[in-house]
């Protein structure tokens, strides 16, 4: 071969090298920055990979929508679960969202249409048939809770990964861990821990190991008579809890709309029937008047700090006198979910002090972190509340 065209041969191999070079180093570059996949640990501990990137996303349940909207991710929402025009005051135009079934049976032909890319669900609700159906669609599904305190950060935080906003997802878990860490904090130096009843929505039904509201007793303070069984949410007869004697009852109330509430007419019904359950007036909670009902809003989820800070206060009255739950309830919803505070979550509360909607002025930071300085309070403000603040919450 002579030599010139040797040459050439041996100039146009290494151009072409040069390019495949460069091509392939793009493609890494490019992968670096955004993977075609990522792998997350489901509620259920299973290792689900997710394609990338996420753009449309469905929301099975409240929780879901909720985290979506704190991350300001909610434009990503496609479809919404049907229950959600239940409470149109506090989702206002994500309830307009395409429905798609409840979050305990998914309308298959409206994800079918809305074609997402992720669909994401509790561990258990919809059932298995939920991946069976859309698999073969290619639709992918991701279960979460975001309801059990115990998982809520690692949740928030893979959430946080699909989406591409870490940085929000991080500042809403420092968040919440600000507010629990004082809490476990003060507990710490607790010697007598009172005996709970915790009912959950249904009569008669506690709420036992693995369930949220177990959770969120314990994290507060008390000692949950439930936890001797060994199911999340045990039926028990009348009899049980009049020999378990309890020293605080603590009872959810289901789809009670406490956003759009301005009076606590339904809550106080329920304590009152509670109370006159047949044979519990000699219960130490029913002779002492500590019988508490809590709207379903905070009640586990998103939201179940405000919960965990009015249980603190109802258990260790004197060790947590000085904490406002409602300013934690205000910054919450104002900070994360971006939409007015109002409404009311409790039934009336004759043992503690009357919080109103605009006190909160007077507090004191007992931690160097800014947004824990609504947390405490000093005391209630002298003299009636400004004129035209709405009265709240906690009547």
């Amino acid at each position: 071969m002579p030599y010139r065209l040797k040459r050439q041969m041996l100039q146009g191999l290494s151009l072409v090298c040069a390019v495949a070079f460069l091509v392939f180093s793009a493609q890494n570059a490019t992968c670096a920055t955004s993977p075609q996949s990522i792998t997350i640990t489901d509620a259920l501990g299973r290792s689900i990979e997710i394609r990338m990137p996420v753009k449309k996303v469905v929301a099975m349940n409240s929780d879901v929508v909720e985290m979506m909207r704190a991350m300001n991710a909610e434009d990503r929402l496609t479809g919404v679960f049907s229950e959600i025009v239940r409470e149109r005051k506090f989702w206002g135009s994500l309830a307009d969202k395409p429905k798609v079934g409840s979050w305990r049976e998914a309308d298959m032909e409206a994800l079918a249409k809305i074609r997402p890319d992720l669909v994401i669900a509790y561990e258990r609700n919809p059932g298995p048939e939920l991946e069976k159906r859309l698999k073969p669609m290619g639709i992918q599904v991701l279960r979460l809770n975001f309801y059990k305190l115990k998982t809520m950060n690692r949740e928030i935080r893979d959430l946080g990964r699909i989406l591409g906003v870490e940085a929000r997802a991080a500042e809403l878990c420092a968040w919440y861990g600000g507010y629990f860490d004082l809490i476990e904090k003060r507990l710490k130096t607790v010697k007598k821990i009172p005996s709970v009843y915790v009912e959950s929505y249904s009569d008669y039904h506690a709420a036992g190991p693995g369930s949220g509201g177990a959770e969120m007793c314990v994290m507060a303070g008390g000692r949950n008579l439930a936890s001797e069984f060994s199911i999340a949410y045990p039926e028990v007869n009348p009899e049980w809890v009049v020999t378990r004697n309890p020293a605080i009852i603590i009872k959810a109330a289901s789809w009670t709309n406490g956003y759009e509430k301005n009076g606590a007419e339904y809550l106080n019904q329920v304590k009152r029937k509670i109370m006159s359950r047949p044979a519990w007036a000699g219960i130490s909670a029913v002779k002492s008047g500590r019988v508490h009902v809590m709207d379903s809003s905070i009640w586990t989820g998103p939201r179940a700090v405000v919960g965990v800070c009015h249980l603190a206060r109802f258990f260790h009255p004197d060790l947590f006198k000085d904490i406002n739950p409602e300013s934690v309830h205000r910054e919450y919803i104002e900070r994360f979910q971006k939409i007015p505070f109002g409404g009311v979550f409790f039934s009336s509360l004759s043992e503690m002090p009357v919080f109103l909607n605009g006190y909160g002025k007077d507090v004191l930071s007992v931690l160097s972190q800014s947004h824990l300085s609504r947390f405490l309070k000093s005391g209630p403000p002298e003299g009636p509340p400004e004129a035209g603040l709405p009265i709240g919450t906690y009547l």
